[in-house]
């Protein structure tokens, strides 16, 4: 197998903070090999040095047995390498076909007219290829955050690239999809391209990855295949030491019915829906994309409005029009798009976890008191374990954990009686996972009612009390978990009848 790429003794330093430490990574054509460790290990810093976005302080770089030097972006891609990012590259008011050839656009010689009818139909052929149904002519903003994912993932195949850098690629899609993407991954293994593969889905790795490179702070731990290790053994390399079982022990206490909802219904995205949830329970949702899940929790906040349907909190009937509502009643919501709808990125660790609290943080109306505010939110990072230089710190350069934590701190400090989280750990390495898990068993020991919306079925099972399964906005099964699987799970979700034992709703 050739070398496509070996990188030896790589150095980078950010505002005189050594972010990568003599690290060392090789990749063959054929494999997918995995490039893991915990947020900040600095994983993305050394494939964007390699995809010529950052330059390296010292170190060498061979591509296909040649040194190379990169200036940018356009060095890496004219040899051969293409990277699909995390943070999604996506120009909302462009069309798809436009998104996947910018840059590379087909004219008719030098005009700079497009060959408009070319660039459609190529566009076609690398949707189809990964089953994404989509219009091509349709604008890239009115596709989902799964949708944009796949795009960008075809965008990179169109490319024909030698070596292919996937950061986190299967965390906005459904089970089917990443299905996909890995009959895609084994096909380009079988042609020769050497696959870079970005996850925390350790089910990822083990089923795609050929070997696995871990980072910790900056420095190399080691290689090694797939096959020769486990869990456990990926784990102790990432963080260090052992941190247990994966999902933390539940102790649920069920409280009274603290929310119930009945006959839901929004247009053509929610069908008579109804469920309930006790205090002190976690209540899974579980569905394929487009299912429904986001559009539920969303009407619910007051962020999305309903046609028909009540909602009522400890029995008393409420009429959410807006998330304010939703938020005096009680309601908190983690949304999955954190970057976009859940923090302000150029604002401050500080600014961040106290916006929502600023009458616990105000010294006189209007005026904030800095040390009121300072000690709020020392006691917030301090409970949540939040790692942050200080407290001005911009929330955009913490990591994807920590970046989490914040969304779920400033929700803690308005007392909620039901805390909604839609994908909450997604983005998020093994370590930080489990300290989310934590806190929200703690909040459902304070006999907080938390929904949780997640495409990771051992998620849902791990950690819910009982599982709703949705599909095409229909509730198909309410299980409680003893009788839950993922065969079943997946039974209803793809739009199956339920098996004897579910409970129909």
């Amino acid at each position: 197998m050739e070398t496509l790429v070996n990188m030896e003794g790589i150095h980078k330093t950010f505002s005189g903070v050594e972010v990568l430490k003599g690290v060392q990574f090789n990749l063959v054509s054929g494999e997918c090999h995995a490039l893991m460790g915990e947020n900040g290990a600095g994983k993305s810093t050394l494939m964007k040095i390699l995809s010529g976005i950052y330059r390296k302080d010292k170190g060498q770089i061979n591509v296909k047995g040649e040194t190379v030097h990169f200036s940018g972006p356009l060095d890496a891609i004219s040899q051969g390498i293409a990277v699909i990012h995390q943070e999604l590259n996506i120009i909302a008011e462009l069309t798809v076909v436009e998104n996947l050839f910018l840059g590379r656009e087909l004219t008719y010689g030098k005009s700079g007219v497009l060959r408009w009818r070319e660039m459609v139909n190529e566009a076609t052929k690398y949707l189809e290829r990964l089953e994404l149904k989509i219009d091509p002519t349709m604008t890239a903003g009115a596709l989902s955050v799964g949708q944009q994912q796949m795009l960008e993932i075809a965008k990179a195949l169109s490319m024909n690239a030698d070596v292919l850098i996937m950061d986190e690629p299967t965390a906005s899609l459904t089970g089917k999809e990443t299905e996909t993407l890995f009959h895609i991954i084994r096909q380009l293994k079988r042609a020769g391209v050497g696959i870079v593969y970005i996850s925390h889905r350790l089910e990822d790795i083990f089923a795609i990855c050929d070997r696995i490179t871990v980072l910790r702070d900056g420095a190399y731990i080691g290689t090694e295949a797939t096959q020769k290790i486990d869990f456990n053994h990926v784990v102790r390399m990432m963080v260090g030491r052992d941190i247990g079982e994966q999902f933390p022990v539940r102790k649920t206490n069920l409280g009274d019915v603290c929310l119930e909802v009945e006959d839901l219904t929004r247009d053509h995205h929610l069908h008579h829906v109804s469920f309930s949830i006790r205090e002190g329970e976690i209540l899974g949702i579980a569905g394929l994309m487009g299912a429904g899940r986001t559009s539920l929790v969303r009407a619910i906040f007051g962020a999305e409005p309903i046609e028909r349907g009540t909602i009522k909190l400890n029995q008393q009937l409420m009429h959410i029009r807006s998330p304010l509502d939703a938020i005096t009643h009680g309601i908190a919501f983690v949304t999955e798009d954190r970057k976009h709808e859940g923090l302000f990125l150029d604002m401050s660790v500080k600014e961040n976890l106290s916006m929502n609290h600023l009458d616990q943080v105000t010294h006189v109306p209007r005026w904030i008191s800095s040390n009121k505010e300072e000690s709020f939110v020392e006691h917030k990072i301090k409970q949540l374990n939040i790692k942050t230089s200080h407290l001005d710190q911009l929330v955009r350069k913490l990591s994807g954990g920590n970046q989490q934590k914040v969304v779920i701190g400033r929700w803690l400090g308005v007392q909620p009686k039901v805390l909604i989280l839609d994908e909450p750990t997604r983005g998020v390495d093994v370590g930080a996972k489990k300290e989310i898990y934590q806190i929200m068993n703690a909040l459902t020991e304070q006999n907080v009612a938390v929904i949780m919306v997640s495409s990771e079925l051992p998620e849902i099972l791990g950690m819910s009390d009982r599982v709703l399964v949705m599909h095409e906005g229909r509730v198909t099964a309410d299980l409680p978990i003893r009788e839950a699987d993922q065969e079943r799970i997946m039974h209803a979700a793809t739009g199956g009848k339920n098996l004897e034992s579910s409970t129909n709703i």
